[in-house]
C-alpha cells in the first residue's frame, strides 16, 4: 500500500439500508505539527511494536499514525524478569525499554512501515542527552514523519532521576533535541511530577512542536502468597484505565496551559474513552494497554468515533476539541 495516497480529507459515512448513497460526510483529519493525519488516532509507545506483531489483526492503514517503541542509540537489554504483573483496573509493567537499537530500526521497522498509508511517530529513549541526540540525528535523513521522546528515562549523569520530574531538564533537552531535529518533537512528559502544567511549559520554551501525555504512573504490586514483589524491579509503570481519570485531568490542565497540540493516552479502550481526551482538549490520542487484550481496538476507537460523530451531527472532529470548558 502506498504512503503517499494520503491526500483525501472527507470519509464519507453510508447508511447500510440505502446501499451506497452518501448518508453524511465527516472529516476525521488532524493537524500535529503540520502532519497531517486521517484520524486522531495512533498506538501509545512499548504497546505495539513497530505494527509487525499487529499486522495480522489490524489494516496499520486505518490508523492516523503508528508510534513504535522505544528506540535507542544500542541495544538496551530491559529489566531482568518477571516485568509485567496485572493489577486491577490494569497492569504494572518493568520491561525497562528493552529494544534493539537504532541500525536494526531503521534497517528492518521503517520500511515495514513505509509499506502502510500512516504516519510514522518514532519514540525515542537514551540515558543521556548525548544519546537522544545521537537518534535523532540518525533519523534525520529517514522517512519517518514525528519524533516522540520519552522523558521518563533516567538521567545516569544526574544520579538516575528521570528527565521528565525536572523543569529546566525538560527544558534543556527538548532545546538540544530541536537543534538536530528534522521531524516536529513531540515531548512525552510524565505523570510523576507535583505540577503537570509546569513541565509542559518547560517543553513549551525549549522549542516543543506538540506534547504527548501521560506517560505511566510510578506503581507496586506485591505477591502476597510469595511474599515478595511481583516484578523483579520492585516498581514500575502502572497503566491501564485506572489512570485514565489521572490522564484527562492533566490533559485538560496542559491544554490552558500551553498553546501546543496535545496527544492524550492513558487508558483509552473505547471511543468514549477517546473521545473524553478529545473534549478534554487532546488533538490526537494514543490506545496503550488495550492493545494486549484486544488489538483491535484501535481501528474499533476509530469507528466508533465517526459512528458518534453521525449520531450527533459533528461534521468536522475539531468541532470536539476541547470543547468542554
Amino acid at each position: 500500500m502506498d504512503r503517499g495516497n494520503n491526500n483525501y480529507t472527507e470519509r464519507i459515512i453510508t447508511d447500510k439500508n440505502e446501499g451506497c448513497k452518501p448518508k453524511e460526510i465527516i472529516n476525521t483529519h488532524v493537524n500535529i505539527a503540520g502532519i497531517e493525519m486521517k484520524n486522531p488516532v495512533t498506538t501509545a509507545s512499548g504497546t505495539f511494536g513497530s505494527g509487525m506483531e499487529y499486522g495480522e489483526f489490524v489494516d496499520l492503514s486505518r490508523l492516523g499514525a503508528v508510534t513504535t517503541k522505544g528506540v535507542a542509540n544500542v541495544p538496551w537489554p530491559g529489566n531482568p524478569t518477571p516485568r509485567i504483573a496485572e493489577t486491577y483496573g490494569g497492569m504494572i509493567n518493568a520491561i525497562g525499554l528493552q529494544n534493539p537499537g537504532i541500525d536494526t530500526f531503521i534497517s528492518r521497522d521503517i520500511p515495514y512501515l513505509k509499506q502502510y498509508d500512516t504516519k510514522i511517530i518514532v519514540n525515542v529513549c537514551g540515558r543521556t542527552v548525548e544519546d537522544y541526540v545521537d537518534v535523532v540525528t540518525r533519523l534525520a535523513e529517514t522517512d519517518v514523519d514525528m519524533l516522540e521522546i520519552n522523558i521518563s528515562c533516567p538521567n545516569v549523569k544526574e544520579g538516575g532521576i528521570a528527565f521528565g520530574t525536572n523543569a529546566k531538564a525538560i527544558e534543556h533537552i527538548t532545546s538540544e533535541i530541536k537543534k538536530c531535529a528534522k521531524q516536529p518533537v513531540i515531548m512525552k512528559l510524565s505523570p510523576n511530577v507535583t505540577d503537570i502544567t509546569e513541565m509542559a511549559r518547560a517543553a513549551e520554551s525549549g522549542g516543543a512542536d506538540a506534547l504527548s501525555l501521560i506517560n505511566t504512573i510510578t506503581g507496586m504490586k506485591i505477591d502476597i502468597n510469595r511474599r515478595c514483589f511481583a516484578v523483579a524491579n520492585k516498581t514500575g509503570g502502572l497503566s491501564g484505565p485506572a489512570i485514565r481519570p489521572v490522564a484527562v485531568r492533566m490533559v485538560y490542565q496542559v491544554r490552558h496551559a500551553v498553546k501546543l497540540p496535545i496527544i492524550g493516552m492513558g487508558g483509552i479502550a473505547c471511543a468514549e474513552d477517546a473521545l473524553e481526551f478529545i473534549m478534554a482538549g487532546a488533538s490526537m490520542v494514543a490506545v496503550g494497554t488495550a492493545n494486549f487484550n484486544n488489538p483491535t481496538a484501535t481501528v474499533e476507537i476509530i469507528d466508533g468515533i465517526e459512528e458518534f460523530m453521525k449520531k450527533n451531527g459533528v461534521k468536522d472532529i475539531k468541532e470536539l476539541f476541547g470543547c468542554v470548558e
